[in-house]
């Protein structure tokens, strides 16, 4: 019996069918314009004939290149990855879209402790750069990353210092938005869940717009504070908890997360508080489940996909050795039931 198996099409073939060298085949199918536009055009209709498919990845490694992004994701040490908070897996999904978008192949992992952190993917020509996305609590993963080679192309989302070459959202200004809605609609006892002292460098930001909000309106901004360690949920339940204790006059909240937003939201609710009229709340960073929380969350939410863009942007300026392209992505109130109409 006749064996039909079909060889795969070479470059050699198609230069045989063209009447050319093989390297004058690699040259015109690169856009290598030393060719002649009569010699390109018989190469390519030469490749196409014969159903010539280009080895990518064996053309990027010629030219220096793998085409590829790496993508870190720091975790909580021994966190459960259906765990992690949903606005980091909206970013990583920004962040893949804008790195296809431009040509490159995505490698994403997941790092939670030293015996997976790693990052030479640039050395080992896994990939052209890295973008690493995560908190900031994983102190032992930023003092990984921040040891990395000099010469290694990275940027990062949620570095704890301006050390990094970070892109991070519009913080300030979108706390001062979130704090300026509530004013409007008449909230004047607008408390702070939050930290000015954590890693998360955006929590201090989202501080610093709530404070500089409150102090144009001629108010005294009061920060109820979270504790470490503690799920977000968590943290804002127990914050909410911890306000109601102290006696303190509040009439609206502004939750530094989501998360911590929903959690005293959830609180708040239990007790009886009826939001929005007794009580508002707002949050920051625009996580789906926020729309159906009872009632719905007012958010602040970044923009991902320009923030995956300024990501893969910034990362590409890098391994080009050009500028880098700015590095706050914009935010936006999304107005829903948690706050007065």
């Amino acid at each position: 019996m006749a064996d039909k198996r079909i060889s795969r099409v070479t470059s050699f073939d198609v230069a045989e069918a063209a009447g050319v060298s093989q390297s004058t085949v690699s040259r015109a199918l690169a856009g290598d314009t030393s060719i002649s536009e009569p010699t390109r055009k018989r190469v390519v209709e030469a490749a196409k004939r014969l159903n010539y498919q280009v080895d990518e990845n064996a053309a990027r490694l010629r030219r220096g290149r793998t085409g590829t992004i790496a993508l870190v994701m720091i975790c909580r040490a021994g966190q459960d990855r259906k765990d992690l908070n949903p606005f980091y897996f909206a970013l990583l999904g920004s962040t893949c879209a804008a790195a296809s978008a431009r040509g490159y192949e995505a490698l994403v992992s997941f790092q939670d402790s030293t015996t997976n952190f790693w990052g030479h993917y640039q050395e080992r020509r896994k990939a052209d750069g890295m973008i690493v996305i995560g908190t900031s609590e994983n102190t032992d993963a930023w003092e990984y990353f921040g040891r990395l080679p000099e010469g290694t192309n990275w940027v990062c989302w949620g570095a704890p210092n301006d050390n990094f070459p970070w892109v991070r959202s519009d913080n300030h200004a979108g706390a001062a938005l979130a704090t300026r809605h509530m004013l409007v609609r008449g909230y004047r006892e607008v408390v702070c869940l939050g930290s000015e002292t954590s890693p998360q460098r955006q929590f201090k930001e989202r501080f610093d717009g709530y404070a500089s909000a409150m102090h144009d309106a001629g108010l005294e901004p009061y920060l109820q504070r979270i504790e470490r360690g503690l799920p977000r949920e968590e943290q804002g339940r127990l914050a909410a908890i911890a306000l109601i204790e102290s006696g303190r006059p509040f009439d609206a909240v502004f939750g530094v997360s989501d998360e911590i937003a929903l959690g005293a939201l959830k609180e708040l609710t239990a007790r009886g508080y009826r939001v929005p009229d007794d009580v508002g709340v707002v949050g920051f960073d625009g996580v789906r489940a926020g729309a159906w929380s009872t009632p719905p969350l007012t958010t602040v939410e970044s923009d991902f996909e320009v923030a995956g863009s300024l990501l893969v942007d910034r990362l590409i300026a890098q391994i080009g050795g050009e500028a880098p392209s700015p590095r706050r992505a914009p935010v936006r109130l999304v107005v829903r039931g948690s706050t007065r109409p």
